[in-house]
Formats: C-alpha cells, sequence, structure tokens
C-alpha cells in the first residue's frame, strides 16, 4: 500500500509530480486528433519511462508503445506492454539475442533495421531460433543520426524481401531536427518536406511489397502538421503526455509565441533551503534533478511570475527576481515545469500523481535507466 503526503507541497523534494488532469487531457486530445485523422497513435515510452503510463495511452487507444533501447522493451514486456517498436537498431549479437529472447514471449515486437551487415546478424540470430519477425526500415529524414538514405532504401528493401526470416511491415522516418524549429510555419515547411520526401521512398517499396503498410513518424512539435501526410500511418509522438520548458517555448499553429497545444503535466517540485544572500534564494535541485540542455524551467504560479530559476551546481538551484519581486521565504516549495522531460525523468524513480494540491497516487518510473 502506497504511503505519502496528502498534500503536494508536504512532499520530499526534489520530486516530480504530474497534474493528473492536465495528463489526461493531454492524452485525450492527442489520441483525438489522430484517430479523427484516420492515423494510429504509437506513443514513445522513452519519454515518460513508466510502464504505467503506457498502459494508460494504450487504454485511450493507442496501438502500442515505441521503445528507444532494448532494455527499454524489456521493461515493457515485464509490464504485459504489447505492440512495442524498437525505434533504435540493433548492431551486435549481445543486443539482438536480448531482443530475440523478448520476441519469443511478444510476438507482435518489431524493431527497426537500417544497414545490411546488421539486418544479415539478425537473420542469423532468428535462423538460429527458428524465429520470424516484422521490421521497419528505418530512414534517415534529415537528422543524420540513424537510418539509411532515401537512395539505398529500395535496395535494402529488397535485400529484406529475400530473407525469409524477416518480414518487411514498413519504414519510419523520424525528422527529429525539426521538431524545436520556433516559427511554426517553417517547422510546417521543414517536415513537410522531409516526409514528403520518405513518403516517395515508402511508395516505392509498397510496389516491390504491397503488404508494406507502417508509415511510422513524427514527434510531438510537429503531429498537426505530419498528419496531412496521406501515407503516413503511425506518430511516435512522446513528450506531449508530460510537455516541459523546450516545447512550451516553440510556436504553435494558434500561438506564434507558445506551443498551446498541450499543458504541462510534469512539473519538478523544489525547496528553498538557503536565503542569506541579498539577490537570490538556493533550492535543492541542481543538475542531479533537472536536465540542463533544453528551456529554461518555468516557475509556476502567478505570484511567482517574477522569478526566474538558473542552475548552482550539481546539487543546488539559484531563484532570483527579474523585476523586483519578493524572494520566496526559507522552507517555501517552488513548482518547475522542467527543461526537458525525458533525461529529467530518468533521473528520478517515481511520479506521484496530483490533483489540485492532493497526491492521489505514486507510479513507478520502472524505465529508469534502461539505457542498453
Amino acid at each position: 500500500m502506497n504511503t505519502f503526503p496528502k498534500n503536494k507541497f508536504d512532499l520530499d523534494t526534489p520530486c516530480l509530480v504530474l497534474d493528473v488532469d492536465n495528463l489526461e487531457q493531454n492524452l485525450q486530445k492527442m489520441q483525438q486528433i489522430i484517430t479523427g485523422a484516420g492515423k494510429q497513435l504509437r506513443p514513445h515510452a522513452k519519454t515518460h519511462k513508466c510502464s504505467t503510463l503506457a498502459k494508460k495511452q494504450i487504454a485511450t487507444g493507442a496501438v502500442g508503445a515505441c521503445a528507444a533501447k532494448v532494455s527499454e522493451a524489456e521493461a515493457l514486456v515485464r509490464a504485459n506492454v504489447d505492440g512495442i517498436l524498437i525505434t533504435g537498431p540493433l548492431a551486435t549479437a549481445r543486443k539482438i539475442e536480448r531482443m530475440l529472447d523478448l520476441l519469443a514471449v511478444s510476438p507482435a515486437l518489431m524493431v527497426v533495421v537500417d544497414h545490411i551487415q546488421s539486418i544479415e546478424l539478425l537473420v542469423a540470430g532468428l535462423r538460429a531460433r527458428g524465429l520470424r519477425m516484422d521490421v521497419l526500415l528505418d530512414l534517415d529524414a534529415g537528422l543524420q543520426r540513424t537510418g539509411a538514405s532515401f537512395s539505398s532504401a529500395p535496395e535494402i528493401a529488397k535485400a529484406i524481401l529475400a530473407m525469409p526470416e524477416l518480414r518487411l511491415k514498413g519504414i519510419q522516418a523520424y525528422a527529429g531536427q525539426v521538431q524545436h524549429i520556433p516559427s511554426y510555419n517553417e517547422r510546417q515547411t521543414a517536415s513537410r518536406n522531409c516526409l514528403r520526401a520518405a513518403a516517395a521512398v515508402f511508395r516505392e517499396i509498397q510496389n516491390l511489397m504491397p503488404e508494406c503498410a507502417i508509415f511510422s513518424a513524427s514527434g510531438t512539435g510537429t503531429f498537426d502538421i505530419d498528419i496531412a501526410i496521406p501515407e503516413l500511418t503511425e506518430l511516435q509522438v512522446g513528450s506531449y503526455a508530460c510537455m516541459d520548458a523546450e516545447y512550451l517555448a516553440i510556436g504553435s499553429a494558434s500561438d506564434p509565441t507558445r506551443f498551446a497545444s498541450f499543458a504541462p503535466a510534469l512539473r519538478l517540485l523544489t525547496t528553498v533551503i538557503s536565503a542569506n544572500q541579498p539577490g537570490f534564494v538556493t533550492v535543492d535541485a541542481g543538475l542531479k534533478s533537472l536536465y540542463k540542455d533544453g528551456g529554461i524551467p518555468q516557475i509556476l504560479g502567478a505570484e511567482q511570475s517574477g522569478l526566474k530559476y538558473n542552475w548552482f551546481g550539481d546539487e543546488y538551484g539559484r531563484v532570483s527576481s527579474s523585476d523586483g519581486q519578493a524572494l520566496p521565504a526559507l522552507g517555501s516549495v517552488l513548482e518547475l515545469v522542467t527543461s526537458h522531460c525525458d533525461p529529467t525523468i530518468n533521473l528520478f524513480e517515481r511520479f506521484y500523481l496530483t490533483q489540485g494540491e492532493q497526491v492521489i497516487d505514486v507510479w513507478p518510473i520502472d524505465l529508469r535507466g534502461c539505457s542498453q
């Protein structure tokens, strides 16, 4: 039985809380938009690292969950989450063996491939176990991180077609480089250019093998742009459920100054632990609690509108006032929107679920540390 304070401001800090009303609103809104566009949703668990939240997304209508790493997929399978797509290619026999252990108990598991050498290694592992599996061909849509080039994709697809151990079900084309372009119009143009080029490759592969029916792509920053691509079949959005300062700082279709599509469900609570300096106070959330690259954490609350957070070392943060507003007193608890939700969540063991100021539940972050 979970035991925790009834009021969120009595929680020990630093800690992560999820506002259930904002969370539910975010999940429902995304699902309704994607379903209304005739697409499917396979949200990325690498964002929230929580099998309970992945199950809630599936219960809301998602077809499964994405995992960045094999270890994330292992945790999801242990939690009885189905419909998993591993979105990073595997290049070693050890990783492939771990993935094949999962395939034996979760036959719907899929993985992306992007190179003949690693494809052959995967086929050797499957052949040794007498298994077959579904794969997506990962395409480089401009991020230049993983993925085959558009020009090489048809030849790789033909090679996969000749391998009876593999069933090529479609493509993945994630354009991560466009997700945080500040201007909505510029982001729209960039994302459409990337996905239209990927769609042409998808159509060419479908001519070779009509059973290729999945075109998986997109992210939170371009979800409402990418649904206009006719060939796109599913979206891998992740941050929309929690949100962070980095995403909130980009423009949206309805507001050029901020991303108004989803509310910040994820917050970090931090306590003022020192108030001896005239121009600032020190809080107990630093680099070990708030990932630094991304946006600047935002302090919530109208009464804190003039307060600014900045990192102040591994363990501490610095809160100052930009307009002469009184600084919070020693022992005060502040509520922050995190800089970048994915790596910040990975620093914690649990979410406290809150409704208003009331703490109503605890969800383990059971994919925490799953980086292999």
